[in-house]
């Protein structure tokens, strides 16, 4: 339960988790959203990459949460990176349910 109502374990675990992928983490921001009469509030943990960012949002009285890997393809191909840290988070909440969407934007190493 701490991954989806404690913002600074999640946002400790998302910058350990980029940088076992290879990105690089620049900067960071977590917030808690407050307890409702449905339970605790939830969080929202975002790391800003040198190759774009992540964010995680959570739902903690509906045990969900949303996942956002992007980065940006300029000068190398970060797909594999991308797809490291996505695979790391989505076992880490250890999901009954998955609905994942990959989504090509440009091209490697191209400027648009």
């Amino acid at each position: 339960m701490a991954w989806l109502t404690d913002a600074q374990v999640l946002l400790a675990r998302c910058v350990h988790t980029v940088s076992a992928a290879g990105l690089q983490a620049v900067n960071t921001l977590a917030h808690t959203f407050p307890a409702t009469m449905h339970g605790p509030g939830g969080v929202t943990a975002t790391v800003l990459l040198a190759e774009s960012h992540l964010c995680v949002h959570t739902w903690p009285e509906q045990k969900a949460v949303t996942l956002d890997v992007y980065v940006c393809n300029f000068g190398g191909d970060h797909c594999a990176q991308a797809h490291q840290v996505m695979d790391a988070l989505v076992a880490l909440f250890v999901p009954q349910n998955v609905l994942r969407q990959d989504l090509q934007r440009g091209h490697v190493g191209a400027v648009d």
